[in-house]
């Protein structure tokens, strides 16, 4: 699940666009893997990648100066090898010179080293106005990609019926707090704005949401992690949330370490450098952890309740797989996450984000936007997005293909549970005249089987069989 400041509480759209078949960028040539910002692609068929910077409204003269900064470096290697050469036949030179040849060769030989180094600095250099430039590149987007931006989203499928109520709607703090599940008030005391207190049936509904969504993600496969919530940089910058989104993210000065917004850094990092084995099909793993974000940007949006916050806990689904997969793993992670939304009884929509809306690494994704009764509309709850090649390029992780050549993978997140925003949602729609809030039959297993969270309830009686009276 990235994060963008424009995108990670996004409020309602003006209105939902039914699916088309204008694509963001022309189709790309079969000769080259989808959506990868490899050095070859870019030199081979620049206008490709114009075409995908002008889709996301980024600048397209990043993909001229990158050229330019890869003939520089190609030049400078060239330079150093060819200086090198030269030093390595001086050398030679001097074992068969004769007394008075030898001061002559020795003097060239002294030249050629100075001459050496300062071909290796100005190699070093290039390297790192290349690389600099190279991350500067977001990921290729995906052909069917809509065009736009923010509010360009197409609406897939909307599932569920939107609920009527025959009393006044409630907010999910003012329910939250009369049931003793939200403290908004010592949470800004402790910590500052945006943050809270899950307390009492609160607490609870975040073990129990945890517990579903782990169950649900180890039954079809994935391998569960608790994952660190502080990375090095080079996991942040592998994953594509460095750069221009610094200011979205907190960093921990002193340690050189950041704190995530999402167990996918964690997760892409974890296999850095590594060649996997996925002869037996995609590697898949639940991560869990909290998150933190520094919602730049969002001054003055959704201030009241959990929605957008500063931190909270997640589940987090993440896929390494085959290229040539990828588009069948992205269908499949969807479906994970609807079937969850489902199993919590609430009505939502599916959207195609537009090209101008995607994170840098993703090349599609897909948001699905559940329906918040107290502000009438949907408001994004997951998304999952397809990064091809994008973030396995740049932390080295790869597999072998068949021939037994290591080859980059293909990665792919998606959220299955984002534990605050889905208990506002919880709340707000399973609300009851009398304050009450009805608990999807999903839940009760981890909730003492009650179908029914009321004010002023039990807590044992919540917590279900086998809690000491």
């Amino acid at each position: 699940m990235p994060w963008r400041g424009s995108r990670s509480g996004r409020a309602a759209r003006p209105g939902p666009r039914t699916p088309s078949r204008n694509c963001a960028v022309t189709p790309r040539p079969a000769t080259y893997d989808q959506g990868v910002i490899d050095l070859r692609l870019v030199r081979e068929n620049p206008d490709l990648i114009r075409a995908s910077q002008r889709a996301r409204g980024a600048d397209e003269s990043l993909v001229d100066a990158l050229l330019s900064a890869d003939a520089e470096r190609r030049a400078a290697v060239k330079a150093a090898d060819d200086l090198r050469g030269e030093q390595k036949a001086a050398s030679l030179a001097v074992r068969g010179a004769s007394t008075e040849e030898r001061p002559a060769i020795l003097e060239k030989a002294k030249a050629l080293s100075a001459a050496v180094k300062d071909a290796e600095e100005a190699e070093r250099t290039a390297d790192a106005a290349l690389h600099a430039l190279h991350l500067r590149i977001p990921n290729v987007v995906h052909e069917d990609v809509p065009p736009g931006g923010e509010d360009d989203a197409v609406t897939l499928r909307t599932v569920g019926e939107v609920p009527s109520y025959d009393f006044e709607v409630r907010d999910h703090l003012q329910i939250g707090e009369a049931l003793g599940a939200i403290d908004m008030e010592r949470g800004a005391k402790v910590s500052g704005a945006r943050f809270y207190f899950l307390t009492g049936p609160g607490a609870l509904l975040e073990f129990a949401l945890a517990q579903l969504a782990i169950t649900r993600a180890v039954a079809a496969g994935f391998i569960p992690v608790v994952a660190p919530a502080l990375v090095k940089p080079e996991a942040m910058e592998g994953t594509g949330f460095l750069g221009e989104h610094d200011e979205e993210v907190y960093r921990v000065e002193r340690d050189d370490l950041y704190l995530v917004g999402t167990s996918e850094v964690a997760l892409a990092g974890m296999h850095a450098r590594e060649v996997l084995d996925l002869s037996a099909g995609p590697r898949r793993y639940a991560g869990w952890s909290s998150c933190f974000r520094r919602e730049a940007g969002s001054y003055g949006k959704d201030t009241r309740g959990i929605i957008r916050v500063h931190w909270f806990d997640k589940v987090e689904m993440f896929s390494f797989c085959p290229p040539e997969e990828a588009e069948a793993e992205h269908r499949r992670l969807l479906q994970w996450e609807e079937e969850f939304l489902q199993a919590l009884e609430l009505p939502y929509r599916v959207v195609d984000i537009a090209a101008g809306d995607l994170g840098t690494s993703a090349a599609r994704k897909f948001d699905i936007e559940a329906w918040f009764p107290s502000q009438g509309t949907y408001r994004e709850l997951t998304s999952t997005s397809d990064c091809t090649t994008f973030q396995a390029r740049r932390l080295a992780i790869r597999s072998r293909d068949a021939d037994g050549k290591p080859q980059p993978v293909a990665t792919l997140n998606g959220t299955l549970c984002a534990i605050a925003r889905t208990i506002a949602c919880l709340l707000e729609v399973h609300q009851r005249a009398d304050g009450s809030v009805h608990v999807p039959a999903a839940l009760r297993p981890w909730l003492g089987g009650h179908e029914v969270l009321t004010p002023g309830m039990s807590l044992a009686a919540v917590a279900g069989p086998g809690v000491p009276a």
